[in-house]
């Protein structure tokens, strides 16, 4: 696997993450993904084969066999992006399930970032994503 692919996987794992695939998700996790490098190069037909590909991982391994494929072929600065975007999706739609704060946890066990940073990253997705205007 590939980095790219691997930073796919890890943001399809984090909207899949609990149990489903919902329309909303999907369009949040295309539009986190479609102006970065090298996604924002790919045709359509690319970005849908790429996802076709993972889709069909995810359902033939489960969501910690792809997760577990794509970690160690990311390098520290790639885990650190791929978990802030992972949260940010986890997040997208203002309700973060049990199921989801638990692949999030797991997830930063398994990205195995240095000195806190991960709690850190965890932070402040939740802080942006806080409705702390709300009565």
């Amino acid at each position: 696997m590939e980095a790219s692919k691997a930073f796919a996987a890890i943001a399809l794992a984090a909207v899949a993450c609990d149990g489903t695939l919902g329309r909303d998700e999907a369009k949040a996790l295309r539009g986190l993904l479609e102006h970065r490098t090298p996604y924002a190069d790919l045709t359509d037909l690319a970005i849908a084969e790429l996802f076709d590909s993972l889709l069909a991982a995810l359902r033939q391994g489960g969501l910690e066999a792809l997760v577990t494929a794509a970690v160690p072929v990311l390098n520290t600065e790639q885990r650190e992006t791929a978990l802030a975007v992972a949260a940010q999706l986890v997040h997208s739609d203002r309700v973060v399930q049990a199921s989801e704060q638990v692949f999030l946890q797991s997830l930063a066990v398994q990205l195995a970032l240095p000195g806190g940073k991960a709690g850190q990253i965890l932070a402040a997705i939740e802080a942006l994503n806080r409705d702390s205007l709300s009565s």
